[in-house]
């Protein structure tokens, strides 16, 4: 069984095709983005050297373990916080996932799909 890992990035509004055009590149294969609103101080600003837009996109994008830092790492790159983007990116390990369709051969999709339509009968 394969193992997902949650990718979370949050960056200014604007940037969130940025974040998944870069996610794309390296093996993901889309994402949900949600609309969010940031509370950082005066103090984290002056901390980290960078003014802090209100307006946030939050872009989750579930991905295989095995891609996990090669997403992180291209997500950096092009919307770190070196960026007009301010991008900040973490990953959560996944214990369970429905829904995703994996690669299994068209026939046993077929054979779920007829055992579904038929009627059990006792």
């Amino acid at each position: 069984m394969e193992k997902y890992e949650m990718i979370l990035c949050i960056v200014n509004t604007g940037f969130s095709e940025t974040v998944m055009d870069a996610a794309k590149d390296v093996g993901a294969r889309g994402g949900t983005v949600i609309h969010a609103r940031g509370t950082a101080n005066k103090e984290a600003e002056q901390f980290f050297h960078i003014s802090i837009q209100p307006d946030k996109e939050i872009v989750m994008i579930l991905v295989p373990e095995n891609i996990k830092d090669d997403v992180l790492h291209a997500i950096y790159r092009s919307a770190g916080l070196k960026t007009e983007g301010q991008g900040i990116a973490f990953s959560v390990p996944v214990d369970d996932v429905v829904g995703i369709s994996s690669a299994q051969p068209a026939n046993h999709v077929e054979e779920e799909s007829k055992a579904e339509e038929t009627p059990k009968t006792e």
